[in-house]
């Protein structure tokens, strides 16, 4: 196979995916996976599992810290989770987000905060949120020689400001929508997240645009689809969110271990023998 038709998922890359691999597969009709990862044994599983794109999330917040959304998060939280994901990983793309107050002050701390990021981590991208307001930093971030992802659409970080978790691109939201990803693609973004976003909106993004579209509650048509990795594999409790499918029963399966292991120390099974040194 040539460097341009070896498949994203189920390939045969012994390197990193780029991002021009990113592209080239859009250009193909080719649809890839995204997880988030924070840890060292998620990111060696994914990464086994051929994953092409992981992304170390400030879902952190709400899925590593115990906050009940991602705005406390802050760089020094996240430049370690990704660290770990780089140093455990061999072919994802590794993308970071910069966490909120990280780069909305102004383009010079968006790149200062990228070129921060890209130093001490490893990672391969950053990600930002936002529209229209985040095109002059993903210009200069991108033109100091870091790849952006971008992401629009519902912006977690700006859930205050939102009202809550509300679907995007609904009546006169459409436009403003559309506008926002071809201005983010313009300024040099190399692939943009669509979160909970109607599915006809996101289906006439990813049809204008060159660049890949990144789906998360966002319809079937995009490029990719993302999700939280512990939302996939069942490891959260509780109702969840509509655009999530679960894939297996983590949680169950890590209490019934659980319950085992207290069981075999009360019972005194463990340790036997087999598990003593003499």
């Amino acid at each position: 196979m040539t460097h341009e038709t070896v498949p994203l998922y189920g390939g045969h890359l012994s390197r990193r995916v780029t991002i021009r691999d990113l592209r080239a597969a859009k250009e193909r009709g080719e649809r890839w996976p995204m997880l988030t990862s924070y840890d060292m044994y998620s990111a060696e599983v994914f990464d086994e599992a051929g994953i092409p794109v992981l992304l170390v999330g400030d879902s952190a917040g709400n899925n590593v810290y115990g906050y009940p959304d991602t705005v406390p998060v802050t760089l020094e939280d996240l430049i370690p989770l990704a660290r770990a994901v780089v140093r455990s990983t061999h072919r994802a793309l590794i993308v970071c987000d910069l966490p909120f107050g990280s780069y909305q002050v102004s383009s010079e701390q968006a790149l200062t905060t990228s070129i921060r990021v890209m130093k001490e981590t490893g990672a391969q991208a950053v990600k930002l949120e936002g529209g229209l307001t985040v095109v002059d930093s993903v210009r200069r971030i991108v033109e100091a020689g870091i790849p952006v992802m971008a992401h629009t659409g519902f912006t977690p970080q700006s859930v205050n400001a939102i009202g809550g978790y509300r679907v995007q691109g609904r009546g006169d939201d459409a436009d403003r929508l559309i506008e926002s990803a071809l201005a983010l693609e313009e300024a040099g973004a190399f692939a943009i997240v669509l979160e909970m976003v109607t599915a006809e909106v996101a289906a006439e993004v990813t049809k204008r645009l060159s660049i890949p579209t990144v789906g998360i509650g966002a319809g079937p048509d995009c490029d990719a689809q993302v999700l939280v990795w512990q939302d996939m594999a069942g490891m959260r409790a509780g109702r969840m969110p509509r655009l999530v499918k679960q894939y297996g029963d983590l949680r169950g399966a890590l209490a019934t271990a659980t319950r085992a292991f207290a069981e075999d120390v009360v019972s005194g099974a463990f340790p036997a023998e087999e598990h003593t040194y003499h």
